[in-house]
């Protein structure tokens, strides 16, 4: 992300970044690690709430490192919140672990959703603006919530790989032996340095581009109602 901004010669491409990187940045982190702990509570954990963590506000999310990442990777995380799996008393603590690493990349798809159908509503009601090639707040609205679109995408595929200490990890150790499961949470903090590494030389970003594409796909397929309902014919 800061390439881009070092790259770009506009000033209205350089607001748009900085304005996607602040939406990630003060809404879907936030969102994404209250999601965690919503869902923890509905299964009876109520620590992400004693510690103050069931909140939107951006303050109590932040992680300097992951802004930091965000900035640099276009990829980056917030301040876990803290859950205790031990304390969910409507499932076995694995799968509560499984369905809580779930909620956060689903949130990030929701709000993924919910600006397509923004982005739909601004693109179709200004289509003559756009269309005439002219600089406008509104181009600059609509690229911007295009990004929005495909980073919530990322993030939550991002979130979901198989490795700890991200979400997809809880779903993928859930179905380990308890001792094994431990054993491979001990490197947590290995598997973190490697995926930073990883993510400077670039690994994920075929795989990640690739699969991005397509979630697009599917939430305009998804939002295909917002055509219907403005009278657009596709």
């Amino acid at each position: 992300m800061l390439d881009a901004i070092t790259s770009s010669s506009s000033p209205a491409d350089i607001a748009i970044i900085i304005f996607t990187f602040l939406v990630i940045m003060l809404v879907a982190m936030p969102l994404h690690e209250c999601a965690h702990g919503w869902v923890a509570l509905l299964l009876g954990d109520t620590t992400a709430e004693e510690s103050g963590r069931l909140t939107l506000n951006p303050i109590e999310h932040i992680d300097p490192m992951g802004a930091l990442a965000m900035l640099l990777f276009g990829i980056g995380w917030a301040k876990p919140v803290p859950v205790n799996p031990a304390r969910c008393n409507k499932v076995k603590p694995k799968a509560a672990m499984a369905l809580i690493g779930l909620a956060g990349p689903l949130s990030n798809l929701l709000l993924a959703f919910i600006v397509e159908i923004i982005y739909k509503v601004v693109l179709y009601s200004n289509a003559e603006i756009l269309l005439s090639g002219k600089e406008s707040m509104y181009l600059y609205l609509v690229i911007a919530l295009g990004r929005i679109i495909s980073l919530n995408v990322y993030l939550a595929l991002f979130n979901l790989l198989p490795v700890p200490p991200f979400d997809g990890s809880r779903l993928f150790l859930a179905f380990l032996p308890t001792k094994l499961y431990f054993k491979v949470m001990r490197y947590e903090r290995i598997i973190m340095i490697v995926i930073m590494v990883l993510l400077l030389l670039g690994v994920f970003s075929i795989p990640l581009s690739f699969l991005t594409y397509y979630v697009n796909m599917g939430l305009d397929y998804a939002t295909g109602f917002v055509e219907i309902l403005m009278g657009v014919g596709v």
